[in-house]
C-alpha cells in the first residue's frame, strides 16, 4: 500500500483542489467522495475509482472488495487537508466522473431537466430522488450548482454511481426529446394544470427550476404542458427538491 505523509505532495494538492474547486473537477473529470457509505457505493462501480484513501488509524470493513483497487494510506494531517466534513471518518475515494455516450443518451426516455437551481443540497437530493424513481438521467442546465460539489455528492448519497448526471443546454435537450416523441412538462403557476391530471408514462421529461424565479420563459415556451402542485395549506411554496419528488413519482409508470 502506498503511503503519503506530506500535505505538500502533488497528489494531495490535486485531491484538495478536487474537494474545493469546480474548475479542477471539470478539467480533470474527477471528484472525491468521503465516508464509509459513499466509498462503499463507489466500490460497486470500481471502474470509476482511481484510488481509495484511508487514514492510518482507520480499519476498512473486511467484506469490501478492494483487492483490485489502488490503496493509499495517509496520516492525520493529510486526511484533514482533504476532509470536507467536520468529523471525518477518514476514508475517501478519488473517482472518475461517469461519462455518458451518445448511444446511451439516445436511449433516455425518462429525464429530469434542472434549470438554474443553485443549492448543492437540493441538486443532490434531486439526483437521489430521480435515482429512486427509476429516471434514466438528470440534465443540469446553466446556473445549476456543480453535480460533483462535495455537498451535492453527500446529499445524493451514492446516486452519482447509479444514474448519469450531465451538464447540457436545456433548450437543445427539450427539442431533441420532443423529436423522439417524449412529452416535456414544465412547472409553472401560469397556464398550467394540476399534476394529478397528467397520465403516468414510460416516456416523459420534467423541467424544474429555481425556487425564486422559476423556469426561464424560453424553456416554458417550449414545453408540451405545464403543471402545478396545488398548495393545500398556507405555505407559499414547496422546496424544489420536494416538488421534484412529488412530480416524478406521479408521472412515472
Amino acid at each position: 500500500m502506498k503511503r503519503i505523509e506530506s500535505t505538500q505532495n502533488s497528489l494531495v494538492k490535486h485531491w484538495k483542489k478536487l474537494v474545493t474547486t469546480r474548475k479542477e473537477r471539470e478539467k480533470s473529470g474527477e471528484f472525491i467522495v468521503e465516508g464509509f457509505h459513499l466509498v462503499e457505493e463507489a466500490l460497486k462501480n470500481s471502474d470509476q475509482i482511481v484510488q481509495i484513501i484511508v487514514r492510518e488509524d482507520v480499519d476498512l470493513p473486511l467484506l469490501w472488495a478492494i483487492d483490485e483497487v489502488e490503496m493509499v494510506q495517509v496520516n492525520e494531517a493529510v486526511a484533514k487537508e482533504i476532509a470536507e466534513t467536520e468529523s471525518s471518518q477518514g476514508v475517501f475515494a478519488h473517482c472518475k466522473q461517469r461519462m455518458a455516450t451518445e448511444i446511451e443518451m439516445a436511449g433516455w426516455r425518462k429525464v429530469l431537466l434542472v434549470d438554474a437551481v443553485q443549492d448543492p443540497g437540493n441538486i443532490g437530493t434531486m439526483i437521489r430522488t430521480a435515482d429512486a424513481a427509476g429516471i434514466d438521467a438528470v440534465i443540469l442546465g446553466k446556473g445549476c450548482a456543480d453535480a460533483f460539489n462535495p455537498k451535492t455528492v453527500r446529499s445524493a448519497q451514492g446516486s452519482h454511481f447509479h444514474i448519469p448526471v450531465v451538464r447540457g443546454e436545456l433548450l437543445e435537450w427539450v427539442e431533441n426529446l420532443q423529436e423522439d416523441g417524449v412529452q416535456v412538462y414544465g412547472t409553472s403557476l401560469e397556464e398550467s394544470v394540476s399534476y394529478k391530471d397528467i397520465e403516468a408514462s414510460d416516456a416523459f421529461a420534467l423541467i424544474v427550476g429555481n425556487e425564486g424565479s422559476g423556469i426561464s420563459p424560453q424553456l416554458l415556451a417550449k414545453t408540451d404542458q405545464n403543471v402545478i402542485i396545488p398548495l393545500l395549506g398556507q405555505a407559499e411554496s414547496l422546496n424544489v427538491a420536494v416538488a421534484t419528488g412529488i412530480l416524478l413519482y406521479a408521472f412515472v409508470r
